[in-house]
């Protein structure tokens, strides 16, 4: 049977364990790896790897003659060159994420537009000399345009529908500049891949709309940041919010993260927009189908 390790806690149910013991002779590490080198002892004779990201952005160069899966989407901190020139081939789990990711696009959309964050709470009286408290812009009827089409980029589609927004797409192949120009938000679930790495740079942001919105769940590298702020600062952005990709899940001491804080336009978050229950259910389920088409001879969801 394969030797199959996986690291970091997986948070697997106990269905999942079980179906996963099933395929191989499994090891679990629930410890975070300190190191790359670390990382490496762990997984020394393993045929088969589920692995979180600890350990491997460190040690995925060294790595030969093995299968690796995660259970999430984006695998861009790694060299797919590098890991297939020794033979490894890593999986990863597409659309896991689909719903949590959405759902924290929509609260975005809604509390840009809505300001709700300002009423939340609030102690501070509306009603001075009888007026009301301030009125903002619904959803409704606004032109969204989603960056990807993918199983994030679908599901915000639908979301968006319901709140009768106007929904269109940039895809592949389209003009960029085109695409968003009569925005009146656009929401970037762009893969991080040498096409898009700063696909979104000044002249994208000088080309929006006056009063436009600008929501992110993609890695950084996608985005030139100073180009965004820039565009914020200067009244083409009315608006920002970012999940900030990249950054380590929950990591508020993050360059990236503090840059975005510090803006009193940006509404930030640290990598959280995945963190559901349902998110890692799927990815679990999701790694485990890898590993299991892995062994079969017939491996699937493999990162070019």
């Amino acid at each position: 049977m394969p030797k199959i390790v996986v690291t970091n806690n997986q948070y697997f149910t106990p269905a999942q364990k079980k179906r996963l013991d099933s395929l191989g002779e499994v090891t679990y590490h629930d410890k975070l790896p300190s190191s790359g080198r670390e990382y490496i002892e762990i997984v020394r004779g393993a045929d088969i790897i589920c692995s979180g990201t600890a350990g491997l952005q460190d040690a995925y160069a060294d790595l030969k003659d093995v299968y690796v899966t995660v259970g999430f989407v984006s695998v861009a901190f790694v060299d797919t060159e590098i890991m297939k020139n020794n033979r490894v081939t890593i999986s990863n789990a597409p659309g896991c994420n689909r719903h949590a990711v959405s759902e924290w696009i929509i609260w975005s959309m809604l509390n840009l537009f809505r300001k709700f964050n300002t009423a939340l709470n609030r102690e501070e009286n509306y009603r001075k000399d009888g007026n009301l408290p301030p009125l903002y812009e619904s959803l409704a009827d606004k032109n969204l345009v989603i960056l990807g089409a993918g199983n994030v980029g679908r599901q915000v589609g639908k979301l968006a529908q319901a709140f009768d927004m106007k929904v269109n797409y940039y895809k592949r192949g389209d003009n960029l500049l085109d695409s968003v120009k009569e925005a009146d938000v656009i929401v970037d679930t762009l893969s991080s891949n040498p096409s898009t790495h700063k696909i979104l740079d000044s002249k994208f942001f000088k080309s929006l709309k006056k009063g436009s919105y600008f929501v992110s769940v993609t890695r950084a590298e996608v985005t030139d940041q100073d180009a965004m702020l820039k565009a914020l600062d200067g009244g083409i952005l009315a608006g920002v919010a970012t999940d900030c990709g990249g950054v380590l899940v929950g990591d508020t001491e993050d360059p990236l993260y503090q840059k975005m804080l510090s803006h009193p336009n940006v509404l930030a978050t640290p990598h959280i927009s995945w963190s559901a229950t349902k998110s890692l259910q799927v990815g679990s389920d999701i790694m485990i189908d890898n590993v299991e088409a892995f062994i079969n001879g017939k491996p699937q969801n493999i990162v070019r």
